[in-house]
């Protein structure tokens, strides 16, 4: 009997070492003297990075950023209103010094709201300026993009300041979100064009150009979670419904029971990039780096073979995750077989991109795995049994399943799921597949 002979290796049928990797699963935060550690509201992790930016970090621009409680209070809150009837009067108000919003009603008339200093909340700016209010700069993501040049001749269509997180400096630490930053001169400035209006109490309140979307799943970001519904946050901080398109004049309808408040797995979306939102909570039960290690070292351990060429596979090392290395595993999308690279099944009429699996005849897709490394998006601990389709990023199966479901914006006016890890759109039936591994014939 022919079977006995292959071996099918299911990941999941590893023994994984429990102990050694119960010992791997605190974050690196616990492994400083807590004591010592300044305290971390949580992290923004740019989805379509695998780990860093393809030329890597540096400075204010990279793949995550961590918010610390700052040395001294930067927080700012809403102050004194003034109603100005020209311009002029308007920019006299707004001085260097202090905080500001403009409202520009009409050539007759501008509000502008004063912001006093608030010693009880720290604030972080993101946006895709490199002026120095900007705390992360940010640019727009192309999926699967290897190197900075091929993000370059996109225009942008991120803010240059785009939004403001405003954390709490007692526990618990409450994060919020807020549309627009404040530039160099610490305004913000509404023209006459953009979403803006008065509320019933009075106040002033507005959207920015392209808007800043959030998504809070339910049940936290867990191997429970589920994908909750897109609103946008206007600059006030409040919470409405979508715009027909992304820059429409008319504004959603106020959603009176949600806010502006962060969670663990909260998406922010600035039109060209979406931010994942961590807590430092969160971020204590998630894998480390240095668990998927062991988890990559696991796999390769059990020596998985290539069915066709016998050789065995291994994962290349996660410092090595834009190379193809030779003893890479490949996989045939449509069954989830892996092989190692061959040109067996490459029929010339097909236009080379469909291949038709050696082990069980189906023909689809044949592309290299990777492993993910960005340790934020995994929902949970899990071996690495899944990959995406159609990029070959590999991952837990909860957290391909997660990811699969989350409909992500994309240009003005659509949603698609993507990979987290590349941000290539997903296909085929679910997005995912489990991935059969064959075990070594000795």
């Amino acid at each position: 009997n022919n079977e006995k002979s292959v071996p099918q290796l299911l990941i999941k049928d590893l023994k994984f070492e429990k102990k050694s990797l119960a010992k791997l699963m605190f974050s690196p935060d616990q492994e400083n003297h807590p004591s010592k550690a300044p305290v971390k509201y949580g992290e923004l992790i740019v989805l379509g990075y695998n780990g860093s930016l393809p030329n890597g970090d540096r400075g204010r621009r990279k793949s995550r950023f961590a918010l610390f409680k700052r040395p001294k209070a930067n927080g700012v809150k809403p102050s004194t209103v003034h109603i100005a009837c020209t311009p002029q009067a308007a920019k006299a108000i707004s001085n260097k010094d202090q905080h500001s919003i403009s409202y520009t009603l009409s050539r007759a008339q501008t509000v502008v709201v004063e912001y006093t200093h608030d010693s009880n909340t720290d604030m972080f700016q993101i946006g895709r300026s490199t002026e120095s209010p900007i705390d992360f700069v940010v640019t727009d993501t192309v999926p699967g993009s290897q190197s900075n040049s091929d993000t370059q001749s996109v225009q942008s269509t991120i803010s240059r300041f785009a939004c403001r997180i405003i954390c709490e400096r007692n526990p618990p630490f409450t994060a919020r979100i807020y549309a627009a930053g404040f530039d160099s001169s610490k305004n913000i400035f509404l023209g006459e064009k953009a979403a803006k209006w008065k509320t019933s109490d009075g106040q002033m309140d507005g959207l920015t150009t392209n808007g800043v979307l959030v998504m809070h799943p339910r049940n936290g970001f867990t191997e429970d979670s589920k994908p909750g519904v897109w609103r946008e946050i206007s600059v006030c901080g409040n919470v409405f419904s979508l715009r027909e398109t992304r820059s429409a004049q008319q504004r959603g309808k106020m959603v009176e029971n949600e806010t502006n408040q962060l969670q663990d797995g909260s998406l922010i979306d600035l039109c060209g990039a979406t931010l994942l939102w961590r807590t430092a909570e969160g971020l204590s039960r998630t894998p480390t780096l240095k668990h998927l290690e062991a988890l990559r070292q696991e796999i390769n351990a059990a020596r998985p073979q290539c069915p066709v060429g016998f050789n065995t596979l291994a994962f290349p090392s996660m410092k090595r995750k834009d190379v193809v290395d030779e003893k890479q595993p490949w996989v045939y999308l449509n069954c989830g077989h892996v092989h190692g690279y061959h040109n067996w099944g490459n029929k010339e009429e097909r236009d080379g991109k469909d291949r038709e699996c050696p082990m069980c005849r189906s023909v689809g897709p044949y592309v290299p795995l990777w492993l993910g490394c960005e340790a934020g998006f995994y929902v949970d601990a899990g071996p690495p049994t899944h990959a995406f389709s159609p990029c070959g990023h590999v991952c837990s199966e909860k957290t391909t399943a997660y990811w699969s479901q989350i409909p992500l914006p994309h240009g003005t006016h659509t949603f698609h799921a993507a990979c987290p890890f590349c941000a290539h759109q997903l296909a085929g039936e679910q997005g995912y597949i489990r991935l059969i591994f064959q075990g070594p014939l000795d």
